[in-house]
C-alpha cells in the first residue's frame, strides 16, 4: 500500500496544475497561484515520502516530471503569455496574427511567454537523464521558476505600488524576464537542494539560513519577496559552491 502514497501525491500535484491552467486561461491569477502553490507543496512531499518510505521508483521519477510539466511548465508559460497580452493594445495591431476565416486574432508578442514552457520541458527532460542531480540541482528548478513568474500578478494585485506595477507591465521587462527564465532553467549553475539527510545544523547551514531569510523577507515584503528569494537562492548557491572549492 505504501508504494502508492508518493504517486498519489504526484497525481495531486498534476490535478492542482490542471485546475491552475483553467484559472489562468480565464484570467483568475489569484486562484491559479493558489493551486500552483498547492501543486508545488505536493511536489515537494512526494519525493520526501518516497525517500522516507523507501519506495523510490523509475515510474515515480517519470510521473513527477510529467506532473511538473503542467504545474511548473505550462502554467508559468500561460501566465507570462497573459501578462504580455496586457502590453498589446489590440489584436488588430501590426504584431498580430489573424485569420478571419477561422474567426480568431492571435497577437504574436505574447507567444514569447510560452518559451518558458518550452524551456521547462527541456529542463525536465535533461533532469530525468542526469544522474548527478540527486543532492543538488543544475539550473533553476522548475517549481522555483514558476514561483518567480506566478508572483508577478500577485504583486500587481496586492502590493499597490505604481512604480513596481509600471515595471511589471512593460513588454521589455517581461521579454527580458522570459529570456532570463529560459536561461536559468537550463544553465549549468549548481544550486543546492532543500533535501535534508539529517537535521543537524552544520551539514545544513546553508539550507537553514536560506529558510530563515525567506521567512523574514516574506513577512517584510510579502509577495514582492518571491523574486528577491529566487535571487537569494541563486546567490547563496554560488557562494556555497565557491566556499566548497576553497576548502
Amino acid at each position: 500500500m505504501k508504494h502508492y502514497i508518493p504517486n498519489a501525491l504526484t497525481l495531486l500535484n498534476l490535478f492542482c496544475g490542471c485546475i491552475a491552467v483553467i484559472f489562468a486561461v480565464n484570467n483568475n491569477f489569484i486562484a491559479a497561484a493558489l493551486f500552483v502553490f498547492l501543486g508545488i507543496f505536493f511536489d515537494f512531499f512526494d519525493g520526501f515520502a518516497a525517500r522516507k518510505l523507501n519506495v523510490q521508483s523509475e515510474l515515480g521519477v517519470q510521473l513527477d516530471s510529467l506532473a511538473d510539466m503542467v504545474t511548473s511548465g505550462l502554467v508559468p508559460g500561460l501566465i507570462m503569455y497573459k501578462l504580455l497580452s496586457l502590453t498589446v493594445d489590440a489584436p488588430e495591431t501590426s504584431d498580430s496574427w489573424g485569420t478571419s476565416s477561422f474567426g480568431f486574432d492571435l497577437p504574436l508578442l505574447p507567444l514569447v511567454g510560452l518559451c518558458v514552457t518550452l524551456a521547462s520541458a527541456y529542463r525536465l527532460a535533461k533532469f530525468n537523464i542526469d544522474e548527478d542531480q540527486q543532492t543538488y540541482f543544475k539550473g533553476l528548478p522548475t517549481p522555483a521558476n514558476t514561483l518567480l513568474i506566478v508572483s508577478l500578478p500577485l504583486i500587481l494585485e496586492f502590493q499597490n505600488s505604481d512604480v513596481i506595477n509600471s515595471i511589471i507591465i512593460n513588454k521589455w521587462f517581461l521579454i527580458g524576464l522570459t529570456a532570463l527564465s529560459c536561461y536559468l532553467l537550463n544553465a549549468g549553475i549548481k544550486l543546492f537542494a532543500l533535501k535534508f539527510k539529517d537535521w543537524g545544523f552544520k551539514a545544513n547551514a546553508t539550507r537553514y539560513i536560506f529558510i530563515m531569510l525567506c521567512v523574514v523577507l516574506l513577512i517584510v515584503l510579502q509577495f514582492a519577496a518571491i523574486p528577491v528569494i529566487i535571487l537569494l537562492y541563486i546567490g547563496m548557491s554560488v557562494l556555497d559552491n565557491v566556499s566548497s572549492k576553497l576548502k
